[in-house]
């Protein structure tokens, strides 16, 4: 048996490393900064999400900007489908506790996920839209090998998450929109990582820790478009923080039996602020320019209770900060039927060398994307897009002296990882009501 450990009891092993797994996100790599999910619109990704808040996303640009579903006459429906495939791998380097050192890398982290998407506008009089935008806001999943170097800070993570945002849109006159509504929210997530039972114990043969749980909650968006001549448009996007009490369950290996009970944690989603510009060179041809702001800063210390203790247990030292993206994009309607398109994005990400975990390997990362629209008649409109994510290395140093440590146990690595996003989706035009038309819309599709 190798990494004795003499100094600890069996309940402060338990609240050791129930506190770095609670609420580490479970994520890896999502396709926005920490764990947030950008793959809410297939003609958005196309661009890089360059113009989301100004309608480049058409009607699914309501998930950055409510204000957009006054931008369609009459009843039209976009459903979007993502296929997230990350691929990634934290290597051990010098400084890893030696006992763990030994069992080598994660292997490839990576998870595919796909991510629904759909947007639904519909035109009541020439003042009034109502719609509504469903998607995951945040998740993904990743699972390194059960033995490796970095299992006590985490075997396989989880998150799913589920929104429904009902928007009422008003058009104040003929240059500007405004709109507002709920956002409901569902929340759930399952953690698993190694935990130390007790000495001796051998690290090659550690059992897991499980924590499950979920939270439903609501906030709201709200946003502004203006038009103020054809050709050009300009909109600015809320999205408000989401209060989670998420209640759930925790199980813990024994020496002798699993010991389990109820875990009650709080979260808070980060604020997201879009700003976006698209402006018409031509008859045939758009640029979008877009800029995002993500307050991941909120999440500091998440407060943890684990009542199976007896006690409060700990805080998450997660210590974000704050996101950013940049974006451009353009499209060019190649014929009247096809449109062809493209973008480029910088993200700024919340997590750094200061705030990485082997949960959360997360960097700055560039995107780049293309897409396309084909008009298949006058009702019905097919997109698809690619992107691929260039992520920077990491670099991660968990143990003594660290936010994240678990018994003093080191572990140091980098983590090497990207993501290619395959989208498809469709939109499809119901019927126009017989009232006056909006403003001229700015994109062809």
């Amino acid at each position: 048996m190798m990494g004795t450990i003499r100094s600890r009891s069996y309940r402060s092993w338990a609240l050791s490393g129930v506190s770095v797994a609670l609420l580490a996100a479970g994520v890896t790599q999502a396709s926005a900064g920490a764990f947030g999910i950008r793959e809410q619109s297939t003609e958005a990704q196309g661009m890089a999400f360059a113009g989301t808040a100004s309608g480049s996303g058409g009607v699914s640009s309501m998930f950055w900007n409510p204000a957009t579903v006054t931008m369609r006459p009459g009843w039209v429906t976009e459903q979007n489908l993502s296929l997230i495939n990350l691929s990634g791998k934290i290597t051990p380097e010098a400084g890893t506790n030696p006992a763990f050192a030994r069992l080598g890398d994660s292997g490839d982290i990576g998870q595919g996920a796909i991510v629904p998407a759909g947007a639904t506008s519909y035109q009541l009089n020439d003042r009034l839209w109502v719609g509504i935008q469903t998607g995951a806001p945040f998740g993904l999943v990743t699972k390194p090998r059960d033995t490796w170097a970095g299992e006590l800070y985490g075997r396989s993570n989880r998150i799913f998450t589920l929104a429904f945002n009902p928007v009422i849109g008003f058009k104040v006159n003929e240059w500007l929109s405004i709109a507002a509504g709920p956002n409901i929210e569902y929340f759930k997530l399952t953690l698993k990582q190694a935990q130390i039972t007790g000495v001796p114990f051998d690290p090659a043969n550690l059992a897991s820790a499980r924590l499950a749980g979920d939270s439903w909650g609501v906030g709201f968006t709200a946003g502004v478009l203006v038009t103020p001549w054809a050709g050009t448009a300009f909109g600015v996007g809320y999205r408000s923080s989401v209060h989670h009490d998420i209640e759930g369950s925790l199980r813990l290996p024994g020496a002798a039996a699993p010991l389990g009970g109820p875990v009650v944690a709080n979260l808070n989603t980060p604020e997201k602020v879009t700003v976006g510009v698209t402006q018409a060179i031509n008859p045939v041809t758009r640029v979008n320019f877009g800029f995002e702001w993500d307050n991941w800063s909120r999440l500091k210390n998440v407060a943890v209770v684990p009542l199976v203790l007896g006690r409060a247990g700990t805080a998450l030292p997660l210590n974000y900060k704050d996101g950013f993206t940049y974006a451009v994009g353009a499209e060019y309607d190649w014929s009247p039927a096809l449109t062809v398109r493209g973008g480029v994005a910088y993200e700024v990400s919340p997590i750094d060398f200061e705030n990485r975990s082997v949960r959360l390997p997360d960097n700055n990362r560039v995107n780049v994307s293309v897409g396309a629209s084909y008009r298949w008649s006058e009702k019905l409109v097919l997109t698809a897009a690619y992107s691929h994510f260039f992520v920077e290395k990491g670099r991660i140093l968990s143990g003594a002296g660290r936010d994240y440590n678990v018994q003093n146990i080191a572990f140091a690595g980098v983590a090497d990882s990207s993501a290619d996003i395959v989208s498809v989706g469709f939109r499809y035009v119901f019927g126009e009501p017989a009232v006056a038309a909006p403003a001229p819309i700015v994109r062809k599709f």
